[in-house]
């Protein structure tokens, strides 16, 4: 897939450089970039889950080394 993006001339310069000391295309930056918030949004949704459930069901449990 193709997708195109307009940017002006300041932050496509900053894309580029970031890229480059990444050892990047510029391609593969973006991708990455968008991959790793996508990532950071589930995770904090499923953050947000976890903490409503034990809102409502603060039983904690407790993980023992049992090999003592």
């Amino acid at each position: 897939m193709i997708i195109s993006l307009r940017l002006p001339d300041e932050d496509a310069a900053l894309f580029r450089k970031y890229a480059e000391l990444n050892g990047m295309n510029l391609s593969e930056m973006i991708r990455q970039v968008v991959i790793s918030r996508i990532e950071a949004d589930f995770d904090l949704e499923t953050y947000r889950k976890a903490l409503e459930e034990y809102r409502k069901n603060p039983e904690t449990v407790e993980i023992t080394d049992d090999e003592n």
